[in-house]
């Protein structure tokens, strides 16, 4: 990777990563309140969106002031990060847990809950991109708009196909983040 870009597919394949926990709340949502409303699925699109854009920002900003302390050991922090990541989110998958309670109302203060709830991982993924020198504006911009895609689409795949593949969507988010993670560690320990 460079220093300051990182390359489209690897982006995207974050973008994707982190999209995922807000896809299975979206389809969660989609499935309790049952009726497509174009409405109902911008408002949950926009909100994981704009909250999966500005918290790999924050994560970025606040990395930024500690990273020439472990510059050395980035691979391993990114690594790291994004294995963690990967692997709560494999974990969760397999959590037993109703769904249906966090979505009694789509209230503003519900969404902005969930917003933060499910971009916590972004956080983490702006603090590895400053670890990694990656300038940050961009991937912000490519992660909020595959969040709001997303989202906007897992409304609607929850009105139709209710909690069916909830799970898998939430496994397979995390075995790319875990990949992905491994394929920085390998690039910087081999090549």
């Amino acid at each position: 990777m460079d220093n300051n870009c990182m390359d489209y597919v690897n982006l995207f394949g974050i973008a994707v990563g982190l999209a995922m926990d807000a896809f299975a709340v979206s389809i969660a949502a989609g499935a309790f309140i049952c009726v497509i409303r174009v409405r109902s699925a911008m408002k949950v699109g926009f909100t994981f969106g704009i909250f999966q854009f500005i918290m790999p920002v924050l994560g970025w900003l606040l990395a930024v002031r500690v990273r020439s302390f472990i510059g050395s050991v980035d691979h391993w922090v990114a690594f790291i990060l994004l294995s963690f990541v990967g692997g709560r989110m494999i974990y969760e998958s397999f959590k037993i847990e109703g769904t249906e309670s966090r979505f009694t109302v789509l209230s503003v203060s519900w969404l902005i809950a969930l917003g933060v709830a499910t971009s916590i991982d972004a956080l983490i993924i702006g603090v590895t991109f400053a670890f990694l020198n990656i300038a940050i504006v961009i991937p912000a911009i490519v992660i909020g708009i595959v969040a709001f895609f997303f989202s906007f689409i897992g409304f609607f795949l929850g009105c139709r196909l209710g909690h069916l593949f909830e799970n898998k969507i939430e496994i397979l988010g995390g075995v790319i983040l875990i990949g992905i993670g491994i394929k920085i560690l390998v690039e910087h320990l081999f090549f």
